[in-house]
């Protein structure tokens, strides 16, 4: 027994020895170390209110494994040794044993239980401080993207620590994009944590005109102003203006309540406290030596009341008589509060010019919206200018034309994943059966109908409601995606008030071609001649060889077809369900009959002022599009009856009809 135990206690001390000896060879003399005991304690109580001191000097240290030590203290595997002092880190291995690391050189230390380690666990406040600390590393990175991630997060949660970074690092950054990016963040900086006023001032000065949403940002908040009161308007360089009592800015209660809080008048009774003050003090018959008979107004029972408090029987407080002669007794003004009085000026200065360029390009932003509505109107109407602006007929299913176009792109898209091709055939596809949809319908019933408007439009309308719920039928009422091609994702942006989306801009360009395409089948081919000679005179036109009933065969499906191009286009941009087309078809129906009925500059022109009067009126009253739209409805009906033939009227048969 003596020898087995022996063998034990040598066993025992050689396994000691094992996994000791790797944490006896920690250097508990390198700088890093001991820059960690230095901070110890506050390192190892992490506490979010104590904790910014250790940080800043890990962060400005200089020391090569700073980075790393603040990197795996916000990862959670920063450990602290209880028995020897020393910081270290680990990974674990399992819930009992973990693997140790030496900060100093990373050199492994061993495998140890962790019954003897405490891991720091950094919540979520010191974790944010660690990583402001870290951006400074960051932006020494050789890595630009690392540089640029770096840039990022300042932008999301700068501090006053990174405007010394970004100093640190603007004249040293090599690339052009990176080190823009550097200058105008560190100008933004200066003025919100610099401590010279002239440093700020030409920092703000620097953007005089920029109308990024930073610098707005960087500089709202130096023009704060708080209201001060006075018997005379002070000369004081931060008083911003004088304000009247009685105004938006101003009323009179809160005039009254600005001198109550300053103490040079005293606090306004309410009239059911000096009703309760004067039944407490009635004597007798009196109250102050005013018979109470007599207290049947205001202005009697405020001038018993302020005997009251002439005699002391009660607190001094003003009546609601008294406010505005107490209020007019001083003058009201506000002042900068938040930055010194140069640096308010300076920024109110850059920012009223900031505010005349931001509603400069708000309506440069806004017709850009109205162009690209009115682009889309166009497109929906240049069927319906055809069909109804040529042929005269009132096509109440112009809408279901559109939306089967859509329809016909999503279909596609189910077949050809590539959405650049998918939509190429989807164009001449959604023509094809919309041309070919058009003309069955105009053989089977518009043929019969002709110079019979209510029963057109009635046989019109009963189609579009069974074209809309075979749409139903066959694709269900949710809505279905129509997707565009990579290349038309996201926007042409000028800057930060105004951009256009690429679909928008495609959906424009598409309108132009439209309109090139028109013309030239209009002026240029055959087939325009005889639409012009049956639409001026049909009997002259049919007298020439002309044949008019294939005409308006012809013209229907045509008009028909761009309508289904049109809800190709439309689609990319609006939801693709069955009612889609009843969102367009008053609209068509108005740019039409505003711009003059079967003239397709008229239809342009028609397009331009809907689209340009719907966006002015939505602006106006942003958060009510449907009152937008009856309000654009009401114009136009006051429009017509000043010009019932549109911008431009048309001679022939549609101008008669």
């Amino acid at each position: 027994m003596p020898v087995f135990r022996q063998f034990c206690a040598a066993l025992l001390s050689v396994l000691f020895i094992a996994f000791a000896a790797p944490l006896a060879a920690q250097d508990a003399d390198a700088p890093i170390q001991r820059l960690l005991q230095e901070h110890g304690e506050i390192i190892a109580k992490s506490s979010r209110r104590t904790i910014g001191p250790a940080i800043d000097a890990l962060a400005d240290s200089g020391l090569p494994e700073a980075q790393a030590v603040l990197e795996r203290w916000r990862a959670k595997e920063m450990w602290f040794d209880k028995d020897t002092g020393l910081f270290i880190y680990a990974e674990e291995i399992d819930r009992r044993t973990i693997r140790t690391f030496d900060f100093a050189n990373g050199a492994e230390l061993g495998e140890f239980e962790d019954n003897g380690f405490k891991q720091l666990k950094p919540n979520s406040g010191i974790r944010g401080l660690i990583g402001a600390a870290l951006v400074r590393f960051q932006l020494n990175d050789p890595n630009p993207v690392a540089r640029a991630a770096a840039l990022i997060a300042i932008e999301r949660d700068a501090d006053e620590s990174h405007l010394a970074a970004l100093r640190a690092v603007r004249d040293t950054e090599e690339n052009p994009r990176l080190s823009a990016r550097i200058d105008r963040l560190e100008r933004i900086l200066t003025i919100r944590f610099a401590e010279d006023d002239a440093e700020r001032v030409a920092a703000i000065q620097s953007f005089e005109g920029d109308l990024g949403v930073d610098v707005r940002a960087a500089l709202n908040p130096l023009v704060v102003t708080m209201m001060d009161a006075g018997t005379d308007l002070p000369n004081d360089a931060d008083v911003a203006r004088q304000v009247v009592p009685g105004s938006e800015v101003l009323s009179e209660a809160e005039a009254y309540g600005i001198l109550v809080a300053k103490e040079l008048a005293p606090p306004l009774i309410s009239r059911a406290a000096q009703k309760a003050a004067l039944i407490a003090n009635i004597d007798g018959t009196s109250v102050g030596g005013i018979q109470v008979a007599s207290l049947n107004t205001e202005a009697r029972r405020d001038a018993a009341y302020d005997e009251l408090v002439r005699q002391g029987r009660v607190e001094n407080a003003a009546t609601v008589t008294d406010v505005t002669q107490t209020v007019d007794a001083y003058v009201f003004f506000e002042r900068y509060s938040a930055a010194a009085p140069t640096v308010a000026l300076a920024a109110q200065a850059v920012l009223s010019g900031i505010e005349n360029k931001v509603a400069l390009n708000q309506t440069i932003d806004l017709g850009l919206d109205a162009l690209s509505l009115a682009s889309i109107y166009f497109l929906a109407a240049i069927g319906l200018a055809i069909t109804f602006g040529v042929m005269g007929v009132i096509n109440m299913a112009h809408g279901e034309f559109i939306m089967m176009g859509a329809y016909t792109g999503y279909v596609v898209q189910l077949f050809i994943p590539d959405y650049t091709l998918s939509i190429m055939v989807a164009i001449p596809l959604a023509f094809a059966v919309t041309f070919g949809a058009g003309v069955a319908m105009e053989r089977l019933v518009i043929r019969w109908l002709y110079h019979r408007p209510l029963e057109t439009l009635l046989a019109t309308f009963g189609i579009s409601i069974a074209l809309q719920q075979l749409a139903k039928n066959i694709f269900g009422t949710q809505a279905r995606p129509l997707t565009a091609p990579g290349w038309l994702d996201g926007s042409l942006v000028f800057n930060d008030i105004v951009s256009i989306s690429y679909i928008r801009i495609a959906i424009f360009v598409l309108a132009l071609l439209f309109l090139a395409l028109f013309l030239i089948v209009m002026n240029r081919t055959r087939l325009g001649l005889e639409v012009r000679a049956v639409t001026q005179n049909p009997r002259m036109a049919a007298s020439m060889g002309i044949n008019p009933d294939r005409i308006n065969m012809l013209t229907f499906g045509f008009g028909s077809g761009i309508a289904g191009i049109a809800g190709v286009a439309i689609g990319l941009y609006a939801k693709v369900t069955s009612e889609m087309g009843s969102d367009y078809i008053v609209q068509s129906f108005m740019t039409v009959v505003v711009g003059g009925v079967g003239n397709i500059w008229g239809t342009l022109l028609g397009a331009t002022m809907v689209g340009t009067m719907q966006k002015g009126i939505e602006w106006l009253n942003p958060s009510n599009t449907l009152a937008a739209q009856t309000y654009m409805i009401l114009f136009i009906i006051l429009f017509i009856q000043f010009r019932p033939k549109g911008i431009i009227a048309l001679k022939g048969r549609a101008a008669e009809a």
